[in-house]
């Protein structure tokens, strides 16, 4: 793209898939190697050429000009697959009226009840393991996220064969939209198993969940849930009109989507960090020891867990779910000095803004004290784990109000430890998550008295 000469552009191309190969190899890696090379920097994959954004600053500008730099790009074409037009997934011209509407969804006000649903869930599945059980962490993490989930949707209203269709569908779709972001058309509508797999989720779960939206229509109690704040939005600018049947079904999509695989994949690399450091573990322990004294974590309890939410954060920056996320260019504008045109796509890297050494000291270092406020904090614009700007996600404290509380709810009844030899990769998938992660399960012994505030 001629006028693109002007940004560097990333070595070691190979003809005809570019920059594709050393993506999907090592793409942690790959990303992290792009500074050298310019605050932008140009890679390829296949056909595409696609701009990474390096520095913060112009991160931060991309992600506060939506307009000009609107959701679009491979990362995108994959998720609209699946979602339709939901809120994270829609164009700017769509979003002011949805996000409108949807925020009363995600008041704090809700959230109390929604974190009850979650205690009940993590409590549950939880509670079934047994000593010296090797647990497959993602699987596990997964199971407590997506049932959360389809609780605060639905407020368990679902029989239990619907329920566990939904969550194979969904599991089926992310796995697959992670597949796909980086596959060269036409391979993407090849009849392999695994396209015909996806296909296949993707329209039994729009199917089913079209089905639950009609008979809540018909029905016309508010459930006290999510699907029924959704049927129950109104946009006060456009005479309180409602969400269509096809907007409420592309909205529940998109969330069931995003804030399971989102909560699924930081809570599994936040026990796979604190198993490699136990000093930092010793202390969650003795936290969750005080407040909860064994019981599952509440939204009460929230407050007193000031290590455990600060592991999460320090987790969020070391493994950020949205490890690559691309952005279209809607008019000719200019950034870094560097001329962008329309139709050109960027992208940005929460992973390599959170690991760049001018913004955080000792970027590679576990260290969730470096979130306490006595402590001198990174700029603001140095982590990026939901966004920023109005397109931040929408669901980023019900996030991680539920990582919070799974954390502390394991690690006051359990101990996880890895298996010998055991050396955690990241899987490449939509989010950054971890791959075949087994951990042995030890349960515990409550060392301290709950503080009576706890719980």
């Amino acid at each position: 793209m001629k006028d693109l000469r002007s940004i560097p552009s990333a070595p070691d191309a190979l003809p005809l898939v570019g920059h594709l190969v050393h993506l999907l190899r090592n793409p942690l890696a790959f990303l992290t190697s792009l500074p050298a090379h310019g605050d932008l920097v140009r890679i390829r994959l296949g056909p595409l050429t696609v701009v990474v954004l390096c520095d913060a600053e112009l991160t931060r500008q991309v992600l506060i000009n939506d307009r000009v730099f609107d959701k679009g790009g491979p990362v995108y074409d994959r998720a609209r697959e699946v979602a339709g037009n939901g809120l994270p997934t829609c164009p700017h011209s769509a979003h002011r009226r949805q996000r409108r509407m949807i925020q009363p969804a995600f008041h704090p006000t809700r959230l109390r009840s929604y974190a009850d649903t979650m205690t009940g869930c993590i409590d549950e599945r939880t509670a079934a393991w047994q000593a010296g059980q090797v647990l497959q962490i993602p699987n596990e993490m997964m199971a407590i996220a997506s049932k959360a989930a389809a609780a605060a949707f639905f407020s368990r209203t679902l029989p239990s064969a619907e329920l566990g269709r939904i969550l194979d569908d969904v599991t089926t779709l992310i796995n697959g939209m992670g597949r796909r972001m980086l596959m060269i058309p036409p391979l993407d509508r090849l009849p392999t198993p695994r396209n015909r797999s996806y296909l296949r989720a993707r329209a039994r779960l729009r199917d089913t969940l079209d089905q639950i939206i009609a008979q809540r229509l018909a029905e016309g109690t508010d459930q006290g849930d999510l699907l029924s704040a959704l049927i129950a939005a109104r946009d006060p600018e456009e005479g309180g009109r409602g969400m269509s049947r096809a907007e409420i079904s592309d909205q529940t999509i998109a969330f069931f989507l995003a804030g399971t695989e989102t909560t699924a994949a930081t809570v599994g690399w936040a026990l796979d960090l604190l198993a490699r450091h136990p000093e930092i573990e010793q202390r969650v322990h003795s936290e969750v020891d005080t407040v909860l004294g064994g019981a599952a974590a509440t939204h009460t309890d929230l407050p007193d867990l000031t290590l455990t939410a600060r592991v999460i954060t320090e987790t969020l920056r070391l493994r950020p779910p949205g490890w690559f996320i691309t952005r279209l260019v809607s008019a000719d504008t200019e950034l870094g000095g560097h001329p962008l045109p329309a139709g050109a796509t960027v992208a940005y890297s929460a992973y390599l803004i959170h690991h760049r050494p001018d913004l955080y000291d000792n970027p590679e270092a576990f260290d969730p004290d470096r979130w306490d406020p006595r402590r001198p904090q990174p700029p603001r614009h140095a982590l990026i784990p939901f966004a920023a700007g109005a397109r931040k996600c929408i669901g980023d404290t019900f996030a991680t109000t539920e990582a919070t509380l799974a954390l502390a709810t394991i690690a006051a009844r359990w101990r996880l430890a890895h298996l010998p030899g055991h050396r955690t990769r990241p899987a490449l998938a939509m989010t950054l998550r971890p791959r075949d992660l087994r951990m042995r399960a030890q349960p515990r012994t409550v060392t301290r008295t709950p503080r009576a505030s706890g719980g």
